[in-house]
Parts: C-alpha cells; sequence; structure tokens
C-alpha cells in the first residue's frame, strides 16, 4: 500500500521508497517491528468470514453449474466459479481494506488522525456513513471477481498436473497442496494487482478528488507515471503471495479431510 500511494517526486528528488527493500527498510527504523503491521486489526476481524465466504462461494458457483455432483467442470466453468466467490468476499472485503490503506497511510505520512481500526471505522462512518466506509467497493470488485476466478481455476488446474497417474486428486501431499497454493496465489496477484493500485489510490484519496472514481484515478496515473505505475508494489505482493496462499489452500484441505471424518455425512 504504501509503494502503491506514494506522492510522484519533485523534479530533482527522489522518491520516498526506490522499492520494496527500502520501503520495507524505512518503516522498520522509523515504526519498528510494529509498523511492518500497521493496519492489521481490520483484516484479521475480517480474514475468518472472508475465506469461509470465499471458499462457500466457490462451491456455490461449481453446484450451480453442475447437473449432477459428479459433474467434471472445465476450466472456464471453474474461472466462472471462483468469480462468484470473489463477489462474495467483497462485502467483507471493502470496509477492511479501506481502514487498512488509511491506517498504513497515516503512519507514512507521520499524521495520527485515527487511533486504531476501530476509531478509523467510527471516523469514517461518522463523516459520510456508511457510504464512507465502503468507498472503493467497485474497485474492490473489480479486483477480486477476476483475480478470484483465476485463483481458484489455476489451483484446481496445478492439483490436476501435480496428481500422479492411476491416484485421486484428494490423496496429494502436503507439499505438492502447497506449491500449487502458492502458485494459485501469485497466478491471482497478477491479474489482482492493477486493480489493487486502483483500489488504494481511491480509497486513501481526500474526499472529492476523484469524482469519476476509478477513471480518473487511472487517467491520472496514466498521465503522470506511465503504465508501469500500475505494477507498483510487484515485488511486495509476490513475496507475500506464494506462502500466504500456500498456507491457505493446505489449512483448506486439511479442514475438509477432518470434517469429512468427524461428519461424513454432512
Amino acid at each position: 500500500v504504501r509503494l502503491q500511494t506514494q506522492p510522484k517526486p519533485q523534479p530533482g528528488q527522489p522518491p520516498l521508497y526506490s522499492g520494496t527493500f527500502d520501503c520495507f527498510r524505512k518503516t522498520l527504523v522509523g515504526e519498528g517491528v510494529r509498523g511492518l503491521y500497521r493496519g492489521m486489526a481490520a483484516p484479521i476481524i475480517g480474514v475468518t468470514p472472508m475465506f469461509a465466504v470465499c471458499f462457500f462461494g466457490f462451491g456455490l458457483g461449481k453446484r450451480l453449474q453442475q447437473r449432477t455432483p459428479d459433474d467434471v467442470l472445465t476450466y472456464p466453468q471453474l474461472f466462472a466459479a471462483g468469480m462468484l466467490s470473489g463477489v462474495f468476499t467483497t462485502v467483507i472485503m471493502a470496509p477492511g481494506e479501506r481502514i487498512k490503506c488509511l491506517l498504513q497511510i497515516q503512519a507514512a505520512t507521520g499524521e495520527t488522525k485515527y487511533s486504531g481500526s476501530l476509531d478509523c471505522a467510527k471516523q469514517l462512518y461518522r463523516e459520510a456513513g456508511i457510504r464512507g466506509v465502503y468507498k472503493g467497493t467497485v474497485l474492490t470488485l473489480m479486483r477480486d471477481v477476476p483475480a478470484s476466478g483465476m485463483y481458484f481455476m489455476t489451483y484446481e488446474w496445478l492439483k490436476n498436473i501435480l496428481t500422479p497417474e492411476g491416484k485421486s486428486v484428494s490423496d496429494l501431499s502436503a507439499p505438492r497442496i502447497l506449491f500449487a497454493g502458492g502458485l494459485a496465489g501469485i497466478f491471482n496477484w497478477a491479474v489482482a494487482i492493477p486493480p489493487d493500485v486502483l483500489k488504494s489510490r481511491f480509497q486513501t484519496a481526500p474526499p472529492g478528488k476523484y469524482p469519476n472514481g476509478f477513471r480518473d484515478v487511472l487517467r491520472e496515473l496514466i498521465r503522470e507515471e506511465g503504465v508501469a505505475s500500475l505494477y507498483k508494489g510487484f515485488t511486495a505482493v509476490m513475496i507475500r503471495a506464494f506462502p500466504a496462499n500456500a498456507a491457505c489452500f493446505l489449512g483448506f484441505e486439511v479442514a475438509m479431510k477432518f470434517l469429512n471424518w468427524i461428519a461424513p455425512g454432512l
């Protein structure tokens, strides 16, 4: 977020952050380890219901396209099911993303308007009602719907590739699940980064700066910083994407096996 929203440097001046590792170093030096976790409370509160809804949405998307429970879906159908999960998660994701971005930017600028996630949510609601809390929802949808389609389609594709001949996909080892989940996360963020940059800019902008929404953000970015600006934060995102999503899918697969063991008929 800090890389995506840093202001354009004045002529002859260096940028605030020269890259991912410079941002990491300056955050660590200026704010300590806690600075690396700024704005964490909002995503933590939402992460459990968000992933529950995400996987539920994917499962529902698959069932809606199956005539019988045993139907094998094509990859485009899996992509469509994944897109549905992105619609479901946006309801939970949008306010958490808004709060997280504002708290991270606040820390970078040195201003202290919000004392924490709850205070930020209260002030946003007081200033602009529920629309203030959900600012950037359309851009969150633009990010999560295609990215979630890519996420789940890639994961299912990789699982099929990694399954030995004659074996079932459900018998995949933990290392193979980790690998498939990690790569799925990378494919997910390869699609998600441009709308994520637009979302971060829009959600942290002062009220009224972008009256036409993402179109104004996009025009400003392209005009002032070029197409490459849509991939700001690429390195930071990719460093996170593999381990985070590898762990996510491994947790899901283990949880499903456990639930099928204790309640096979559920």
